[in-house]
């Protein structure tokens, strides 16, 4: 990782029960516009969810801002590094969901879903098992132009377009998941945090999310084994590659739109 490059990119979420979103977005808003970040923040009844970026230090006292708070003190954001701000503007948002499942029951506060390590993903996929000997599959929850960007080779994919599709697609092949090891999988964490629990609420064994997503997978086994292509951010650096650096080399700067 290539630190040496002047902008720090953070992404992080957490679900914990906000009772005041609207003052808390104010409070968020002024602390970020501060320190000269760049990006979205959303607030829900349900948690935060982030993707920010800026000069280092502005980043560091965001987020120590942030830990300030208990209900946000074991934050562990995620890290890349950039040449540019990938953003236009900051966006502090107040949203139903933070992100978007249409199913009010699924309460990752209340319970997580059990998470699988990289090394440990990454060990099974080279076995071929896990360590019970299971077959293993990895279920992409992202939509169908994120995959496009690339994915784990052979994951599941079930070309929905919005996340809120997930349920029914569970639904319609919930036959080709009995008996196996499932690893639901996304960017950063959030996806397949409220995937696991809606396949383990539908009664599916041997479930699990890999645990903070595929950048993290990239942060600690550099892809391998398995991992094909890149991962799409939703920012203008478009895609990351396993070095956490983005694939076309002019895509860090943001462009009006």
């Amino acid at each position: 990782m290539n630190t040496s490059l002047p902008i720090l990119n953070i992404s992080t979420y957490k679900f914990v029960t906000l009772a005041d979103p609207e003052a808390l977005r104010a409070q968020l808003q002024g602390n970020a516009a501060a320190n000269h970040l760049k990006g979205t923040i959303l607030l829900a009844e349900e948690g935060i969810n982030l993707f920010l970026a800026g000069p280092a230090e502005g980043v560091r006292a965001f987020v120590d801002y942030l830990r300030a708070d208990a209900r946000f003190a074991d934050l562990a954001p995620k890290e890349s590094w950039s040449a540019a701000t990938p953003f236009l503007r900051l966006k502090v948002k107040v949203k139903r969901e933070i992100i978007r499942m249409n199913h009010p029951s699924i309460r990752p506060e209340a319970g997580r879903a059990p998470s699988v390590a990289p090394a440990v993903l990454a060990r099974w996929l080279a076995q071929g098992q896990d360590d019970e000997g299971r077959p293993v599959v990895t279920l992409d929850t992202r939509n169908a132009f994120e995959i496009d960007h690339g994915t784990f080779a052979g994951a599941i994919d079930w070309r929905i377009t919005k996340f809120s599709e997930f349920p029914q697609a569970v639904l319609d092949h919930r036959d080709d998941l009995t008996g196996k090891t499932i690893v639901s999988f996304c960017t950063g964490g959030i996806r397949c945090e409220k995937a696991a629990i809606y396949l383990q609420d539908i009664g599916l064994d041997h479930v699990y999310q890999l645990e903070g997503g595929i950048l993290k997978y990239f942060e600690e086994t550099d892809g391998a084994p398995g991992w094909q292509g890149g991962c799409f951010v939703f920012d203008e650096r478009e895609a990351l590659g396993a070095q956490l650096t983005p694939l076309r080399a002019d895509a860090a700067t943001p462009s009006a739109r």
